[in-house]
């Protein structure tokens, strides 16, 4: 993690969790003006998945073997990370508040330091730990999650499940293949999420309906494609691109930590664009994560979190019976 990329990584980290904050504004929107959750999700998808068709091809050049050699990884993006997690996610808000459903999908990062440390031995250290109680603090803060909160036990469940597509999104994005770049996984990954979400629309687990009109955006009457467009291109394909990215280079759990400073931008993009002002103890939590994302870099710059191997013992030569 003391490669010169790492701060290149943290910035283009930084700038996937702003990109992604930008899609709730962007959603309201659609919602206000009637779209469902679902309708408003497969139009973000298949409209990023078009997008990068292209840019991916371009991309590949030719290099189709490298596709179908990483067709799990792809499918899996696909399926658990980008369909999946949003399908979890808005089945988790129909009956918990928001704040408590993004909560519950950002424990996500917890499911990343487990797995890292049953699957690669890095045993989460004191910085590790430490941050990630600081940084969900910060989150809880920033959600507003406080006071009495009625949980619906079917609700927690969709919430965690959002939590590992979370996960998965982060761990999958880190897997490093030079002859499949950042952009053919994102487009795959839309493709195949966006043929799994039109069979969860045509089986009517995702209801689907939108309308047509204008949409009130930004203090401004505007045509629906406005926010369209802004979910789609910039909160779909170009946030999961820069994500994919950072998280190559950063690793899957520096990223899942900054990937938690998309809620301070998305506090921060509806202040602008719908005139929510954040409260103090929102602003407080986005200091916390902060803080907390600092601790598990700096753990990070501490070194590897592996056992060490013993160290073989060379054994005494044997003495020869003669002299």
């Amino acid at each position: 993690m003391g490669k010169p990329s790492t701060g290149v990584g943290l910035g283009v980290a930084l700038l996937s969790a702003a990109t992604f904050g930008t899609s709730g504004s962007f959603a309201r929107a659609l919602t206000d003006a009637g779209w469902s959750p679902g309708a408003a999700v497969l139009a973000r998808v298949c409209i990023a998945a078009l997008a990068l068709a292209v840019p991916t091809v371009l991309a590949l050049r030719g290099r189709w073997w490298a596709l179908r050699r990483n067709l799990g990884l792809v499918s899996g993006f696909g399926v658990i990370a980008v369909a999946g997690c949003q399908v979890f996610y808005f089945n988790a808000i129909e009956r918990l508040e928001v704040g408590v459903a993004l909560l519950l999908e950002y424990m996500g990062i917890l499911l990343v330091v487990g797995w890292l440390w049953v699957r690669h031995g890095h045993r989460p250290r004191r910085l590790t730990v430490l941050g990630s109680v600081v940084a969900l603090l910060g989150l809880a803060l920033v959600l507003d999650v406080v006071g009495g909160v009625d949980l619906d036990p079917v609700g927690v469940l969709w919430g965690l499940g959002a939590g590992t597509g979370l996960a998965v999104y982060f761990v999958l994005s880190s897997k490093e293949d030079d002859d499949l770049p950042p952009i053919a996984v994102a487009g795959g990954g839309m493709l195949v999420g966006a043929v799994a979400l039109l069979i969860l629309g045509a089986a009517r687990v995702l209801p689907m309906h939108a309308s047509y009109g204008s949409v009130y955006f930004a203090g401004h009457r505007a045509s629906w494609l406005v926010p369209i467009l802004g979910l789609s291109l910039v909160a779909a394909a170009f946030a999961y691109v820069t994500g994919i990215t950072a998280a190559r280079r950063l690793g899957p759990k520096l990223a899942s930590f900054v990937g938690l400073t998309e809620v301070i931008f998305a506090v921060l993009v509806a202040w602008a664009l719908l005139d929510e002002l954040p409260s103090a103890a929102q602003l407080a939590g986005g200091v916390l994560i902060i803080a907390g994302v600092a601790l598990v870099r700096l753990d990070e710059l501490a070194g590897p979190t592996l056992t060490p191997d013993p160290v073989p013992v060379p054994a005494e030569p044997a003495r020869s019976p003669v002299g």
